[in-house]
């Protein structure tokens, strides 16, 4: 039959793993929650912007309006290069970091997807058509409709990608590819994540076949016709599949991205017990689903659980390993492949990892005035370790600490958010197992504050939305300021506390005296296997034995 099959042997599986790519710099993870799916009927997406070289700070640009022939600069967001110049509309959108005054949210991870339609062919990069798409849009679905027209007018500037968007009804994935360089535009797919489900995507692309006749189902008219063109697809149209056409599967796509949706899925749903087969890239024919039905609604409090995994309890659990070290640290410096006595292996990729800049939790509710009813509940560095802060939709401003341009990669800052969180997470590092019971101590303790005010916050922001919705919003800013500069405060105390507590190797205990744990008993006999010839206690003559 005249089709695209898309099968792998195990022995070609195997074969790849001799071949693996680089996994990408901004590795990346979201997860879109619909409002059947949740606890409180709001909608929800997720984002850890994972990458060595992005500093962590809250974005923000207040709406405006626009002139005729106003025009709107394009600087890459990966790179800060100036790409060109598009026309602004007539107003644009206040946006908060990923979502803006209308509660829409938007989050991505990359794909690449063929290498064969890498390369610039216009001048929006995937991090302008996010943003922009803010400024433009009051629904997921006219956010979708801006990033695609405007990419398929003014050019591609970035690989594949995928795209979570949602606003207080909705919950969207839009998969989006450039025609390389030789052609101007995208092919694209979005699909609806049905009510009651959970969907999620980390670096690779996802949407395989989908209905050619669905209002919950939009694409660009010539996403099959051009991977005909291209020689990509030969087969009928309803075995189309979007991800396999422009990102075939590959040992790395499933041990480091599909995992990490893997691993949400499993513990959103564990009545569906997904095997491990379906995350360690030696059983490609085991493909995840597209999205999931999650065991009971999720609260944010869950999903924000999600975000923070290593593995823990599965065959790929970060803590069990010697890479681990004695304290069961589940972080693995660079590279993520390396060689040893002529094979290749991989140290594995998590939802939590050492480098994000920042990630969020967003939540719109459709039964709120917007500036009340969007919360993008804002972290930075390490999702594990972070504080999820609530930023309402409403606020004039960010807090000062978590503003941009208080500090930069280069650039150390105590004023800073991102540097207080780094400064305590690496000291951390050192002593993981004993440390992150404190430091998860003092999150819950934040972030259960957070929950226990929102009611009484927000009804008494919906009492002066009533007198006037200006009062509403210079309230919600003066709260979402004081949440994340108390924050970063308390945060730099924890981290004072930890260092006296643990400083040397010590752990003092509650009467400030330094005792001297030992190493866990694993540690110790792993070192004996190593070098305990060398290191065993031998009595000399006439000595007894210790």
């Amino acid at each position: 039959m005249p089709t695209i099959r898309i099968r792998f042997a195990l022995a070609a599986a195997l074969f790849s793993l001799l071949l693996l790519p680089v996994a990408p710099a901004g590795a990346c993870t979201s997860i879109m929650v619909t409002k059947g799916a949740s606890a409180d009927g709001s909608t929800m997406v997720t984002y850890a912007a994972d990458s060595h070289d992005i500093y962590g700070e809250l974005y923000f640009l207040a709406g405006k309006r626009f002139g005729a022939g106003a025009m709107r600069e394009i600087i890459e967001w990966d790179s800060g290069r100036h790409l060109g110049r598009i026309p602004q509309p007539a107003v644009t959108y206040t946006r908060i970091g990923n979502m803006n005054e209308h509660q829409v949210a938007i989050s991505e991870t990359t794909f690449g997807g063929r290498r064969e339609l890498s390369g610039a062919n216009g001048i929006l990069d995937y991090g302008s058509l996010i943003y922009i798409a803010l400024e433009r849009a009051k629904t997921a679905r006219e956010a979708i409709q801006v990033m695609t027209s405007l990419a398929t007018e003014h050019g591609y500037a970035s690989s594949g990608e995928s795209f979570s968007i949602a606003d207080a009804k909705e919950v969207w994935l839009l998969e989006m590819i450039g025609k390389g360089k030789e052609q101007k535009g995208v092919v694209w797919v979005a699909r609806r994540v049905p009510e009651g489900m959970i969907s999620a995507h980390a670096n690779h692309a996802r949407i395989r076949t989908f209905p050619l006749r669905d209002p919950d189902t939009l694409y660009a008219t010539d996403v099959i016709s051009f991977a005909r063109e291209r020689g990509f697809f030969d087969g009928p149209d309803a075995e189309f599949s979007f991800a396999d056409v422009y990102a075939p599967l590959d040992f790395g796509s499933v041990r480091f991205c599909e995992s990490r949706v893997w691993s949400a899925f499993r513990r959103a749903a564990p009545s569906l017990d997904l095997p491990v087969e379906m995350a360690d890239g030696r059983h490609p024919e085991a493909r995840l689903p597209l999205w999931v039905k999650p065991d009971r609604k999720l609260s944010v409090a869950d999903v924000m659980e999600l975000m923070r995994d290593h593995f823990e309890g599965t065959p790929l659990d970060m803590t069990q390993d010697v890479g681990a070290g004695p304290f069961a640290c589940p972080y693995r410096w660079r590279p993520m492949t390396w060689e040893s006595d002529g094979a290749t292996y991989v140290h594995e990729r998590a939802i939590s990892t050492q480098q994000t800049g920042f990630s969020l939790v967003s939540q719109s509710r459709d039964w709120l005035p917007d500036p009340i009813g969007g919360i993008l509940w804002f972290g930075v560095d390490d999702t594990y370790s972070t504080v999820y802060v609530p930023m309402y939709a409403g606020i004039r401003a960010v807090p000062p600490t978590f503003a941009e341009g208080v500090a930069s990669l280069s650039e150390f800052s105590w004023d800073s958010a991102f540097w207080v969180f780094n400064w305590v997470a690496n000291y951390a590092y050192s002593r993981y197992s004993d440390m992150i019971v404190d430091i998860r101590a003092v999150q819950r303790e934040l972030e259960g504050q957070f929950f226990a005010d929102q009611a009484a916050v927000e009804e008494k922001a919906l009492a002066l939305h009533r007198q006037a919705p200006e009062l509403a919003r210079d309230y919600l800013t003066a709260y979402s300021a004081a949440a994340g500069d108390g924050v970063t405060a308390r945060w730099r105390r924890l981290g004072e506390q930890l260092l006296v507590k643990y400083m040397d190797g010590n752990v003092k205990d509650e009467f400030g005296r330094p005792t001297h744990p030992r190493y866990p008993d694993d540690w110790y006999r792993r070192i004996v296997r190593e070098r305990g010839e060398l290191l065993r206690v031998v009595p000399m003559t006439g000595e007894s034995a210790p």
